[in-house]
């Protein structure tokens, strides 16, 4: 059944490379029926600070299905990114990027890689939770969740187990963020329990990062949290040949939106210049996606027969190497002559038929014990010197309650800080039962009045539990 996607031409070159890209999997054979939207830019001046309006929110849910070319956010303003917002508002909760070589035809000093960046897309960072609290300090709260872990490593397994790759990494920092990078890296050794037959391994991001820069081929798939694979997924597409070659998958339960990963390039809009390839990937993604996989199959072999002939636009032109310089709309008309033709040197592809990921829903784990067992208070303080804060906080305890700790900036000072440690006005009070093994919030309520009392300026607080016995927070650095 002929499938209707909703189309979103965008700004800049985002017309140009989405005429060329449509030109081509409509000569492929796509079987589809477009509907187009407008967002971005126009939507934006016209006073919609989202980039998109209501109507054309209906029409992408209706369809399920979204081909979007780059758009252009206005600087200032309040703009909010329209892709951050539609991943969200869809749950597309899985960003998808292949990054391959295609070595000697695009420079690259990895000749060898073929790796696929799985990322969060949810969550993270990006929730974008942010408050200012002190005249000093402000806070991003990074958000992890396990229904969000669950959702983005299983399909992780999936995508590697449908697509015939063999292992299956983890980067996080949880050497360092133990409950939420920790979460993460739970959650990825529980579900890759359940696919024997991949590999799996963990990378602490740092030294993995570094690893992916300069030995690339040593992965196959990775899946990260939300802004490692933001950062990480570009620099892969880079040190393969070129961000502007790369396309992006973003998938959900119901929604899927499909994109070239570069930006709108307003500088060479409207000159034939850009290459459509980013978005062209995007788009075979997008027919593996609707079943269409003989389709994706013709038109990726066709585009890599392309690149191998040397017929490149001028962003990937190489003196040399490439034979000749063509614009925009040439690129297309040569894809499209070679749809009936493999590549040579570089590996055709081949695609399994109606490829089917297979992946549950997410089902609510049993409620845990919980037990409030102390409260952090933060406060906005002036004053340098850790024990006289430590002095005056020391009089909030009551019979129940006591202040077991002060931090700055995560690091104890007080009690037996060291006065090399810088101070900022920003302190992390950590109250504990002393006499039971729980308190109760009117114990928290009372801790707040007495500040109140004694002018201290409270600007947040925290609870402290026990989930199932378990410690379900942070120590304090040197604790």
């Amino acid at each position: 059944m002929t499938q209707t996607i909703t189309v979103a031409k965008g700004d800049g070159i985002g017309p140009e490379i989405m005429n060329a890209t449509l030109k081509i999997i409509m000569a492929a054979g796509a079987d589809i029926k477009i509907e187009e939207i407008e967002v971005g830019e126009k939507v934006y001046l016209n006073g919609n600070s989202s980039g998109i309006s209501k109507d054309s929110w209906d029409i992408i849910r209706k369809n399920k299905v979204f081909l979007k070319a780059p758009i252009t956010t206005p600087q200032g303003g309040g703009y909010k990114s329209l892709n951050v917002t539609t991943r969200k508002f869809l749950g597309l909760y899985a960003n998808i990027r292949p990054c391959m070589s295609l070595h000697p035809f695009i420079k690259t000093k990895h000749p060898q890689m073929d790796v696929v960046i799985i990322r969060e897309n949810e969550e993270d960072l990006y929730a974008g939770i942010e408050h200012q609290q002190t005249d000093e300090v402000v806070q991003c709260l990074k958000l992890i969740s396990r229904p969000g872990c669950e959702k983005i490593i299983r399909y992780a397994f999936e995508y590697a187990k449908c697509y015939g790759r063999k292992r299956v990494t983890c980067f996080t920092k949880d050497n360092i963020m133990k409950q939420t990078d920790g979460l993460f890296h739970q959650i990825f050794n529980e579900i890759s329990r359940d696919y024997p037959e991949i590999e799996n391994e963990h990378w602490i991001i740092d030294i993995g990062a570094a690893k992916l820069a300069d030995t690339p081929e040593a992965f196959d798939v990775i899946v990260m949290p939300n802004l490692y694979g933001d950062v990480l997924s570009d620099v892969a597409a880079q040190i393969a040949g070129s961000v502007g070659l790369a396309g992006s998958a973003n998938i959900g339960e119901e929604c899927a939106m499909f994109e070239a990963i570069h930006g709108s390039a307003p500088r060479i809009a409207n000159q034939n210049k850009a290459n459509p390839s980013g978005l062209l990937q995007g788009a075979v993604m997008m027919l593996n996606h609707l079943g269409q996989s003989d389709v994706a199959e013709k038109v990726q072999n066709a585009w890599l027969k392309t690149i191998e002939d040397g017929i490149h636009t001028y962003d990937i032109y190489k003196e040399g190497v490439s034979k000749k310089r063509v614009g925009t709309e040439e690129f297309a008309e040569t894809v499209i002559n070679n749809l009936s033709k493999n590549p040579d040197s570089l590996k055709k592809v081949v695609y399994k038929r109606d490829i089917k990921l297979v992946l549950p829903k997410y089902c609510r784990k049993q409620q845990m014990k919980k037990d409030l067992i102390g409260v952090d208070l933060f406060l906005h303080w002036n004053g340098l010197e850790p024990d006289q804060l430590g002095d005056l906080v020391t009089q909030l305890n009551n019979q129940n309650v006591s202040l077991s700790m002060i931090t700055n900036r995560g690091i104890k000072v007080w009690p037996d800080g060291f006065s090399e440690t810088f101070c900022t006005d920003h302190w992390r009070c950590r109250f504990k039962a002393i006499h039971s093994t729980r308190i109760s919030k009117y114990e928290i309520i009372e801790l707040l009045n007495r500040a109140a009392n004694y002018n201290l300026d409270v600007i947040k607080t925290e609870n402290l539990y026990h989930f199932d016995g378990v410690p379900a927070f942070s120590l304090g650095q040197g604790q």
